[in-house]
């Protein structure tokens, strides 16, 4: 990884441009083409840097409604029930943990009446009870990673 490619991390996490061209912008800033900013960005998303690329929305204003959802499944039935879970839209994360309850994700629907019919038809799809678990309290952490090499003043100097 280059100094471009660590410039180019800390704009994507820190500055992203709203525009009709933000590769362009992205790149006239490093100095580098439109196509070269979206080779590089493809090029660490197949080295397994960037797992996602995409704007946060706050689905509440949006009127969506989310929940927290746990599941206790059998080691063996793992990789089944991450794959029913991995075919529906509104899950955004499913993850394992080293608990009783050891299967988690993340449903995000249009209406709460959409979220019961959801967590019903995966739980009959599945075969296995779901933990319904809706935020009473929002907490929101933004994350921005340090990029090794990369010094924070020349950032800002972008």
């Amino acid at each position: 990884m280059d100094i471009i490619d660590k410039k180019l991390l800390s704009i994507i996490q820190k500055d992203f441009p709203i525009c009709s061209h933000p590769f362009k912008e992205i790149g006239a800033t490093l100095g580098i083409t439109e196509e070269e900013t979206l080779n590089r960005l493809k090029k660490l998303k197949e080295q397994g840097v960037i797992r996602r690329l995409g704007a946060i929305m706050d689905s509440r204003k949006l009127g969506y409604k989310s929940t927290l959802c746990a599941m206790e499944v059998p080691e063996e039935k793992i990789p089944e029930v991450a794959a029913i879970l991995d075919k529906y839209i509104g899950i955004t994360h499913n993850y394992l943990r080293n608990h009783k309850y050891n299967m988690w994700f993340t449903l995000i629907t249009p209406s709460e009446e959409h979220l019961q019919k959801t967590l019903a038809d995966l739980e009959q799809k599945t075969g296995y009870k779901i933990y319904s678990l809706p935020a009473k309290k929002l907490f929101k952490i933004k994350v921005n990673f340090h990029v090794p090499g990369l010094e924070e003043e020349k950032i800002s100097a972008l």
